[in-house]
């Protein structure tokens, strides 16, 4: 049975800090394993410094990505190398994999081996055509795979209409529709995105998938300092990369100083919702 969601995470409505590994062996503009590795531990250090609730490693910069079906065993081993790291300095803070495109599977196998916490999952239910290709339905051939190679404790956050992506295909089914399949399919949390990356989701995107299913729902991009107690209410968990980054840029280097911005709204509204009434 996996980790429930309110277990993995100490606070409430946890923020989940991306951590974007250097290209993968084989990309244009990788030198060494080891660089990538102290880069990541190093932004690791950064965010756990300001009190994030975890961490979520991407291979973003293997743009433009390949489907797991094409992929080496290089992009595995490096993943691992990578998640051992930043899971040792981490400790008891909740880590993640996301390994694109597609991968859920190679996630798995990375979480399981470098003792990370979760996986988010692009494909779930109801294929969709992304940037990178044809993406298929992955729900029935996932779960099958984190049973057999025993994984059985390791959540799948789940993307819906995915970002970077033309949903045409489903475009006779509500985001309320998709949510419902994917509790049936057994997803552990679902995770709503703006269009693209940067961008929040709509307000009625959000109320509606959680109207929909008693998952978990996590914003998955466009949270920002300024936007945070707005998302609050809509939300059970904050996926964010950009907006910690110098200039917002995905690609750029982690700031502190946007970070500890976050962190201190979130603690404020945090602490403001869970602060009794005073009667006067």
């Amino acid at each position: 049975m996996p980790i429930a969601f309110d277990t993995l995470f100490e606070k409430p409505k946890p923020v989940i800090a991306m951590i974007h590994t250097g290209p993968s062996p084989g990309m244009p503009g990788f030198l060494r394993v080891e660089s990538a590795v102290e880069r990541a531990v190093a932004e690791a250090e950064v965010y756990l410094s300001a009190g994030v609730d975890g961490l979520l490693i991407e291979n973003m910069h293997d743009f433009p990505c390949i489907h797991e079906r094409e992929m080496g065993p290089e992009v595995a081993a490096f993943m691992t190398r990578v998640a051992h790291a930043v899971k040792r300095r981490a400790g008891y803070t909740p880590v993640g994999l996301h390994v694109l495109f597609q991968a859920t599977k190679t996630a798995l196998a990375v979480a399981q081996a470098a003792a990370c916490d979760f996986v988010r999952a692009e494909g779930w239910t109801h294929a969709h055509i992304s940037d990178k290709g044809f993406t298929d339905a992955s729900a029935g051939t996932v779960v099958r795979y984190r049973h057999q190679i025993g994984a059985h404790d390791i959540p799948v956050f789940a993307d819906i209409k995915k970002k970077h992506a033309a949903h045409a295909l489903t475009a006779d089914l509500s985001i309320a529709d998709i949510a419902r399949g994917m509790a049936l399919h057994q997803a552990d949390a679902i995770v709503v995105t703006g269009v693209h990356t940067g961008e929040p989701p709509r307000t009625d995107d959000l109320q509606a998938v959680q109207a929909a299913t008693e998952l978990p729902v996590l914003v998955g991009s466009g949270t920002t300092a300024d936007e945070y107690a707005e998302l609050y209410p809509h939300a059970d968990g904050f996926i964010v990369g950009s907006a910690l980054k110098e200039g917002g840029r995905w690609d750029a280097p982690v700031c502190a100083q946007r970070v500890e911005r976050l962190m201190t709204a979130a603690e404020q509204v945090r602490a403001a919702t869970r602060a009794p009434l005073v009667k006067n």
